[in-house]
């Protein structure tokens, strides 16, 4: 996954070491604010990052709050992790939210039942949480030095968790989500004539398969038959959400070496038939659990349509990364590596039977894209040859078909009768008899049918 921007103290420029972000503040004129109406914050910096979030509940509404905003970021920023973890770990617990007051507005509301008192309960039940994390927004680069700060909650180790820390984080991500809601991102395509400081994020974001340095890159977005595409927050101008990587391509291909092969013939686009979704990687770890994904295969969907309006497939190559420890579960960690034919078939039946949470699909890919809508369309062995593939799911890929006419079918088989929704081979595979399996059994007419 992506590099953290998070500063270390080690990162933070000398100057900036020598003069303690607090003792600048202090001596400012938000400093002698601070003082006036009691807030000192100490010298130990977990202890004065509470404080400072104390200051910035009681100036709520007030035009210091963008510079209070700003002066708790560089604290936090050159502090220390333990620092930190200590200021996460307690601040949620420091601001219950207001019982009395809930008590009075709830009467309120049962006494007169209006406009009035349905506002003033919803104003006395609102999260302290949520005020802090809105006022810390109003900070230069809040929106992204927020998602920092939840990426080092979400560092904690789960040995030292705690209903704190997780309400706290429950709050921020109710407030990405509501920030990060798809209406409010720009979808963009991302080109060679991108800025370079967007490339070289590209580079170190790609989760799925590694870019080898800038020539690898050029060969994934600048072709006639290569497209890439991100969602991008208006705060963030270039530093994507999201971003996905598609091959405008003759026909569904069986392995990834085919899509980024160093040496390969460019497909004309008005000779492709289908656009494969190659390569998906989430960008900011902080964003956890903030859907974006599903938005941005169906946007792009929509701008490949009306682009090239004569393509009739849009169907993924997608990893299984779920497959080889599962298998170790299943035959033993020792256990030899199956034959292409028996490692099909095992995929398969992964895929369509495993389950986890919800009766959904243990696999996380196969979760997001047959949650969806899509359709498990074809398996695939020896179709990626990387250490990583060969790791995650020794070579097995699969091909997720997105059948517009389907989509809200088959999501209403997974989610409702937890049924995955598989094309007549893939079916087959499941199916196959051992003894067909072990001799080679009946040669199938599908394309992934590739020798071991």
């Amino acid at each position: 996954m992506n590099t953290s921007r998070t500063r270390t103290a080690s990162e933070v420029p000398a100057t900036a070491r020598r003069r303690n972000p607090l003792d600048l503040l202090m001596n400012s004129g938000l400093g002698k604010l601070l003082r006036g109406i009691g807030v000192a914050p100490r010298q130990d910096s977990g202890e004065s990052l509470l404080d400072l979030a104390d200051a910035l509940l009681s100036l709520r509404g007030r035009a210091s709050g963008p510079a209070l905003a700003s002066a708790f970021f560089d604290l936090y920023e050159a502090s220390d992790p333990e620092a930190r973890q200590e200021f996460l770990a307690k601040v949620h617990d420091l601001h219950p939210a207001d019982a009395k007051a809930i008590d009075k507005a709830i009467a309120r509301w049962n006494e007169k039942r209006d406009e009035g008192s349905a506002l003033a309960l919803n104003a006395a039940s609102e999260s302290p949480m949520r005020r802090l994390i809105t006022q810390l927004n109003l900070a230069p680069q809040g929106t992204p030095r927020l998602i920092d700060l939840r990426e080092d909650l979400l560092a904690v180790p789960k040995a030292a968790s705690t209903p704190g820390l997780a309400a706290l984080d429950r709050e921020l991500e109710s407030a990405f989500t509501a920030w990060f809601n798809a209406g409010f991102l720009e979808l963009r395509r991302i080109g060679w004539d991108s800025s370079a400081q967007l490339l070289e994020r590209i580079i170190r974001y790609e989760a799925v398969h590694q870019i080898q340095g800038w020539d690898d890159l050029r060969r994934r977005v600048e072709p006639l038959d290569r497209r890439c595409y991100g969602f991008f927050h208006p705060q963030m101008r270039d530093d994507p959400l999201i971003f996905v990587e598609v091959a405008l391509t003759p026909q569904i291909p069986g392995a990834i070496h085919q899509v980024i092969a160093e040496e390969r013939a460019v497909t004309p686009p008005s000779e492709a038939n289908c656009a494969i979704f190659y390569s998906i990687s989430n960008c900011q770890v902080g964003l956890k659990g903030i859907p974006f994904g599903n938005h941005l295969i169906k946007r792009v969907v929509g701008l490949l349509k009306e682009e090239l309006p004569h393509l009739t497939t849009f169907a993924t190559l997608s990893p299984v990364p779920g497959f080889a420890k599962w298998l170790a579960k299943e035959q033993g960690a020792e256990a030899a590596v199956p034959g292409a034919r028996e490692l099909r078939h095992l995929a398969a039946r992964y895929l369509c039977e495993a389950k986890g949470k919800g009766n959904q699909p243990l696999d996380p890919v196969a979760r997001f894209h047959l949650g969806n809508g899509a359709r498990l369309e074809a398996v695939h062995a020896n179709a990626d040859l990387s250490a990583n593939g060969q790791k995650q799911s020794h070579g097995v890929m699969v091909n997720y078909l997105y059948e517009l006419a389907d989509i809200e079918a088959n999501f209403f088989a997974l989610t409702e009768l937890g049924t995955v929704a598989t094309s007549k081979a893939v079916q087959a595979l499941v199916e196959e008899p051992e003894g067909a399996r072990k001799a080679g059994g009946k040669k199938t007419k599908d394309a992934d049918a590739v020798p071991a």
